[in-house]
């Protein structure tokens, strides 16, 4: 069992490789990637979840962060229920996103 200040230890070392890929992405996005698999890593070896915030700012196949340009494609979809489709334009790997409808009903 993972003690608790690794896995605290684990969490801040992720915040700050994703930071320093967010700031990095568009002069240099291959180290940017490299940053996001290295975060990835770690939380697989501590064995705990990349906070939602983090989670939806790179691909989860092959790690492109999204601020890269030219790397993802967003598309709003109505089909079935309305979503938000990202393809990452690398690996071709394709996030929905559900969008929830506001609540119309009076009060």
């Amino acid at each position: 069992m993972v003690s608790r200040e690794l896995r605290k230890i684990a969490l801040e070392r992720i915040e700050r490789l994703m930071d320093f890929a967010k700031k990095h992405a568009l002069e240099r996005p291959e180290i940017a990637r490299q940053a996001v698999l290295l975060a990835m890593r770690i939380a697989q070896k501590a064995r705990l979840r990349i906070p939602r915030r983090y989670r939806l700012m790179y691909c989860r196949k092959c790690g492109t962060p999204i601020w890269s340009p030219n790397t993802f494609t967003i598309r709003i979809r109505s089909r079935r229920s309305t979503h938000i489709t990202i393809r990452c334009n690398n690996c071709g790997y394709i996030k929905r996103m559900l969008v929830k409808k506001k609540d119309r009903s009076r009060k």
